[in-house]
C-alpha cells in the first residue's frame, strides 16, 4: 500500500507518522512518500519520519520528493495538509479582520475566507494531477477550511472525503472522563466542518444508552473550560458545541482577547522554529511532547481509521467524516458538506441518519452553508463582488459597510495568491 502526504514537510507530519508506525497492523504501508516543495524542511522531517518507523520496527520505505507528480504516481491514498501563504499568510488573517472588529481566524469568518479564497485552487489542481498519475487513489483532505475544500473536491468528481479532529478529540475526552475506552464512544456528531454540535454521546454503539446528560452533570465545568465557553450555556443547550462555536456564541469576548494578547499564528511560528530544531538531532525517534501544543491531536488515528476503511477491503467503519449531505440533513442541499457520522467502506462514506437539528443549531448551518456556497463560488471564479457577497452571508459579517471594508482588507493581503485581485 502507497501512500502520499502533500505537505509533507508540515510539523505535523511527525504525529501522521507516529500514527502510521504504531497502528500499522490496522493500516499496512509499504510505502510512504512526502512531497513538500520546502526541501530543507521536507529532508528534517523525513530523517524524523525514518527513525520512527526504525524505532517502532516498521518495515515501510519512506522517500521525500518536492516532485508532487512522480510522488503520487501509483498512489492508494493521498493526504493532503498544505497551507498556501505558510503562517506568513495565517498570520495576515488573524489580523486584518480585527481592524474591523471582527474575529480574525484561519477557518472562521473573514480570515477563513481568505484561506479559502487561496488553498481551494492550488488543491484542485494538485487534485487533478493525482487524477492523471493515480486514477483510482482516495484524496482525504485535511486541508482548512475542510467543508469548503471538500466541496470543491467533490463537485470535480474527484473521489475525496474531508478529515478533522475534533470529532476525535471530543470521543477521547469523554471516553477519559467517563473512564471507557474510546471505541465505547459514539457521537451524535453533526454539523459543518469547524460548526457542529455533540447532540448525543453513546455507549457502545449508535444505538446505545445515551450518557450526554450526566456527562454534563458531572463533568460540565471540564468539558465547558475545555471549549472556552460557560458552564451555564452547556446547562442550557444540553448539547456539546464544538471549540470553534466560542467564535459565534461569544465572539465580541473573542475579538477583545485576541486584540490583547500575541495571535495563534505568531505563537505557531515561533513553535515550528523549536520543532524544527528538535527535529534536526539525529537521536531523535519519536515525536516530542512539544508536538502536542501544535494542535491537530489525534489526527493521526483518525487519518489511518479513515484509509484503512477506504483501502483495506473490510467490513465498513462509522466515522466522523465530511461528505455530502445527500438528505442527511433535510434542510440542507444534497450537496452542501457536511461532518457527520457515515459508514465508510472501499466505496466511500455515506452518512448515517442524522439526529434532528433544534432550529437553534439548524438556522446557523443553513447559513453558514449559504456562506460557503458563495465563498466557493468566490475561490472557483474569483471577483471582488463575489468576495463582498459571501463576507455579507456570513453570519459573523451580515452588513454592507463592514462586508466592504473587509473585503478591501482581504484583497490587499492577498494580491500574491490571487492572479485574479
Amino acid at each position: 500500500m502507497k501512500l502520499a502526504v502533500v505537505g509533507g514537510g508540515s510539523t505535523y507530519t511527525p504525529e501522521l507518522i507516529d500514527g502510521f508506525a504504531r497502528l500499522r497492523d490496522t493500516l499496512p504501508v509499504s510505502e510512504l512518500v512526502l512531497i513538500d516543495p520546502a526541501t530543507e524542511r521536507l529532508e528534517l522531517i523525513g530523517g524524523l519520519a525514518r527513525r520512527i518507523f526504525a524505532r517502532q520496527g516498521h518495515p515501510g520505505r519512506i522517500t521525500t520528493t518536492s516532485d508532487l507528480d512522480s510522488g503520487v504516481a501509483g498512489a492508494d491514498a493521498v493526504l493532503l495538509q498544505l497551507r498556501v501563504g505558510g503562517q506568513a499568510a495565517r498570520l495576515q488573517d488573524e489580523t486584518w479582520p480585527l481592524e474591523c472588529g471582527c474575529v480574525g481566524q484561519e477557518t472562521t469568518g473573514a480570515g477563513g475566507l481568505a484561506k479559502a479564497l487561496r488553498t481551494v485552487p492550488v488543491v484542485l489542481d494538485i487534485a487533478e494531477r493525482v487524477r492523471r498519475a493515480s486514477p483510482d487513489a482516495w484524496i482525504i483532505d485535511f486541508t482548512n477550511p475542510v467543508g469548503i475544500v471538500t466541496r470543491a473536491l467533490l463537485q470535480a468528481g474527484h473521489k475525496a472525503v474531508g478529515l478533522c479532529n475534533v470529532a476525535i478529540g471530543f470521543q477521547r475526552k469523554f471516553a477519559a472522563l467517563l473512564d471507557v475506552a474510546p471505541a465505547q464512544i459514539h457521537l451524535d456528531h453533526v454539523g459543518l466542518n469547524h460548526l457542529t454540535w455533540e447532540l448525543g454521546v453513546r455507549l457502545g454503539g449508535p444505538d446505545g444508552e445515551d450518557v450526554l446528560p450526566r456527562l454534563l452533570a458531572e463533568h460540565g465545568g471540564s468539558v465547558a473550560a475545555d471549549i472556552q465557553l460557560p458552564p451555564v450555556l452547556l446547562e442550557r443547550l444540553g448539547v456539546v458545541p464544538s471549540y470553534y462555536l466560542r467564535y459565534f456564541y461569544a465572539h465580541d469576548e473573542v475579538v477583545r482577547e485576541l486584540a490583547t494578547k500575541p495571535s495563534r499564528a505568531a505563537e505557531v511560528a515561533a513553535m515550528e522554529k523549536e520543532l524544527l530544531a528538535l527535529y534536526g538531532d539525529p537521536a531523535l525517534d519519536e515525536k516530542p511532547q512539544l508536538l502536542a501544543k501544535r494542535g491537530g491531536a489525534f489526527y493521526s488515528e483518525a487519518a489511518v481509521d479513515l484509509a484503512a476503511a477506504l483501502l483495506g477491503g473490510g467490513d465498513p467503519t462509522v466515522q466522523v467524516v465530511n461528505t455530502y449531505n445527500n438528505g442527511t440533513l433535510p434542510f440542507l442541499p444534497d450537496d452542501a458538506v457536511v461532518e457527520v457520522q457515515a459508514l465508510v467502506g472501499a466505496d466511500g462514506p455515506v452518512p448515517l441518519a442524522a439526529p434532528r437539528l433544534d432550529p437553534l443549531y439548524a438556522g446557523l448551518t443553513a447559513h453558514v452553508t449559504a456562506y460557503e456556497d458563495l465563498a466557493l463560488d468566490a475561490a472557483l471564479r474569483g471577483g471582488r463582488d463575489r468576495v463582498s457577497k459571501a463576507l455579507l452571508a456570513h453570519p459573523l459579517v451580515g452588513r454592507f459597510e463592514l462586508a466592504e471594508g473587509l473585503t478591501d482588507r482581504l484583497l490587499a493581503h492577498n494580491k500574491e495568491h490571487l492572479p485574479w485581485a
